[in-house]
C-alpha cells in the first residue's frame, strides 16, 4: 500500500492499534498493510499518534495520547522515562519483556540467519529488574536537552542521552538502573562541578574541562570506583572533589581520572591518573573473584552473569582432559570459570589492560591452566599450537570477524559455545557456520531488563560432514 494513497505525511495524526513489538523496542501498527513504528507503543495499546518521519515502505511515529492502554502496560517508576534513551521497555510488563525477547531472537535467526527450527529456550530472567547495572557513564554538556525551561539549566547537564537524539544529553536527577548510593555520589559530583571555575565539555568546539563521569559498583563487596573523565590534565581542579567523595563515602575505594578530548561521552582516556585509593575494583561471580580496572570490560549485570556463565560452562561440557580456546576473552571471567574442568584454556584478547586483568584474576583465584594472548584474533588464532576440543566465543556487537570465521571453519573444534549480545550478528554468523555445525539450542539470558537488548548462548556441535 502506498502511504500517499492513505494521505500519510509528516505530522499526520492517526488513531491506531499496536499489533506487535519490533526489535528495537518500538510498537508496530498497520494501516491497510502499511507499517508504522510507534515509539513506546506496546501490543494491544489503542493510541493516537503523530507521524514524525515517512519513508516509502514505513513510517515512524510518536504517541500523542493513549486512548486505551494495553493490559501489558505498566506505569514507569522513572521520572525520566519519557525522554531517556536508556530504558525502552520501562512501560512494559516484565513477563512480556521476556516473551518478546525470545520471539525477537527466534525471528532474527530465521529471517537473517535463514535457519528454521532452532530450539530457543525460555529466557532466564534477571535477579533484579532495577538496580542491576554495575557501570554507568554520564556525559557532560554545556548545551543540554532542556526538559523544563523554567527549572532546568540551559548550559549545564550531566546525564544520559535523549531517546533518538544521540547528540543530546539531559540533566539526570537519578537513575534506577544503579544502586541508589550511586545517585547520591552523582549528585555530589554534579554540585561540585557546577560550582567549579572550569567549564563543561563542549563536544563541537572541543573546549571545556569536565567530559564525563563513570561510576562502577561491586555488588559483592559494596564498593565504588569513580572515574572522572576530563579533556586535559588538571589534578588540582579535581583534588577537592576527590576529598569530598572519599570522606563522605567510605564505599568509594577508587578515584580515577581519565584524559580524553573525543566527542562522545566516554570512560576510556588516552591515559589515566590514579587520584585516590586502589586502581582496581573486585567482584565475585560463582565463587571466583574478578578485578576490574577503570577501562576493562566486565559484564554489566554481574548478578545475572552468574546465570550466563553457568550456561556457558554446561554447554562447554569439558571433561578435564580437553583443551579450550576463549576468543574475545576480556578480563578472563569465562576462561577462569571453565578452567576447573579443562586441561588447558587459552584466551585471545586485543585489549592489553584486559589481558593484564585476566592474568591477575588467574593469580588471585589460583588458576594455573589458563594462558592469555594479547593481540588481534585473526593474527594470533593460527599461532596456537593445539586444535581445541571446545571454542568459546564472546564477540562484540558486530559479531565474529570474517577472517576469524574462516580460520575457525578451516580447523573446526568439536563444540562451539557462542555468547552473543546482538541477535542480528549472531544470526549472520550462524548462517556461515550451519554447513559445518549442528545448532543444538540457544539459551537467552536477560542481562538488560527494561531494554530490548538480549544476551544469548548458542551451542554448536560439529556435524559428520565437516
Amino acid at each position: 500500500m502506498n502511504p500517499n494513497e492513505l494521505q500519510i505525511t509528516k505530522d499526520t495524526i492517526l488513531e491506531v492499534n499496536i499489533e506487535k513489538s519490533a526489535f528495537g523496542g518500538k510498537g508496530i501498527a498497520k494501516i491497510k498493510g502499511f507499517t508504522i513504528f510507534v515509539e513506546n507503543g506496546i501490543p494491544q495499546d489503542r493510541v493516537r499518534i503523530v507521524i514524525k518521519r515517512k519513508k516509502k515502505r514505513f513510517a515512524e511515529a510518536k504517541i500523542v495520547e493513549i486512548i486505551e492502554p494495553s493490559p501489558f502496560r505498566v506505569t514507569p517508576k522513572c521520572q525520566h522515562a519519557e525522554y531517556c534513551g536508556g530504558c525502552d521497555w520501562l512501560s512494559l510488563n516484565y513477563e512480556k519483556q521476556l516473551e518478546y525477547k525470545r520471539n525477537h531472537l527466534e525471528e532474527t535467526i530465521e529471517h537473517i540467519g535463514k535457519i528454521k527450527g532452532v530450539v530457543v529456550k525460555p529466557v532466564i530472567p534477571s535477579d533484579k529488574i532495577l538496580g542491576y547495572r554495575n557501570k554507568m557513564i554520564f556525559g557532560c554538556s554545556d548545551a543540554p536537552y532542556e526538559i523544563d525551561a523554567e527549572t532546568g539549566d540551559s548550559d549545564f547537564a550531566i546525564g544520559l542521552h535523549v531517546k533518538g537524539l544521540s547528540n543530546k544529553v539531559f540533566d539526570i536527577k537519578s537513575c534506577l538502573l544503579m544502586n541508589n548510593t550511586g545517585n547520591f555520589i552523582l549528585e555530589d559530583i554534579k554540585s561540585f562541578i557546577k560550582e567549579s571555575e572550569f567549564k563543561l565539555y563542549n563536544k563541537n568546539a572541543r573546549s571545556g574541562f569536565w567530559h564525563s563521569v563513570m561510576l562502577r559498583y561491586s555488588f559483592e563487596y559494596d564498593q565504588w570506583m569513580v572515574n572522572i573523565v576530563t579533556a586535559f590534565k588538571k589534578e588540582g581542579a579535581i583534588k577537592p572533589l576527590v576529598d569530598i567523595l572519599t570522606t563522605k563515602y567510605p564505599e568509594v575505594i577508587s578515584v580515577i581520572n581519565n584524559i580524553t578530548d573525543q566527542k562522545k561521552p566516554s570512560y576510556v582516556g588516552k591515559y589515566e591518573l590514579q587520584l585516590a585509593g586502589v586502581p582496581l575494583l573486585k567482584e565475585k561471580i560463582l565463587g571466583f573473584d574478578f578485578k576490574m580496572s577503570a577501562n576493562s570490560f566486565f559484564q554489566t549485570n554481574p548478578l545475572c552473569a552468574a546465570s550466563l556463565y553457568k550456561v556457558v560452562r554446561d554447554y562447554a561440557n569439558l571433561k578435564n582432559h580437553e583443551k579450550a580456546i576463549d576468543l574475545y576473552s576480556g578480563a578472563g571471567s569465562i576462561a577462569i570459570i571453565v578452567a576447573g574442568a579443562a586441561k588447558k584454556v587459552v584466551g585471545v584478547e586485543i585489549s592489553k589492560s584486559a589481558v593484564k586483568n585476566a592474568e591477575d584474576n588467574c593469580r588471585i583465584n589460583g588458576i594455573d591452566n589458563c594462558k592469555f594472548i594479547w593481540g588481534d584474533i585473526k593474527e594470533n588464532l593460527s599461532k596456537i599450537s593445539f586444535k581445541p576440543d571446545v571454542m568459546i566465543i564472546d564477540p562484540p556487537r558486530s559479531g565474529i570477524a570474517r577472517d576469524v570465521l574462516k580460520q575457525i571453519i578451516k580447523t573446526p573444534p568439536k563444540r562451539i559455545v557462542y555468547v552473543s549480545c546482538n541477535p542480528a550478528s549472531l544470526a549472520r554468523d550462524l548462517n556461515s557456520l550451519k554447513e559445518f555445525y549442528n545448532i543444538m539450542e540457544i539459551q537467552p539470558v536477560d542481562m538488560f531488563p527494561n531494554t530490548y537488548h538480549i544476551e544469548s548462548v548458542t551451542l554448536l556441535e560439529l556435524n559428520s560432514a565437516a
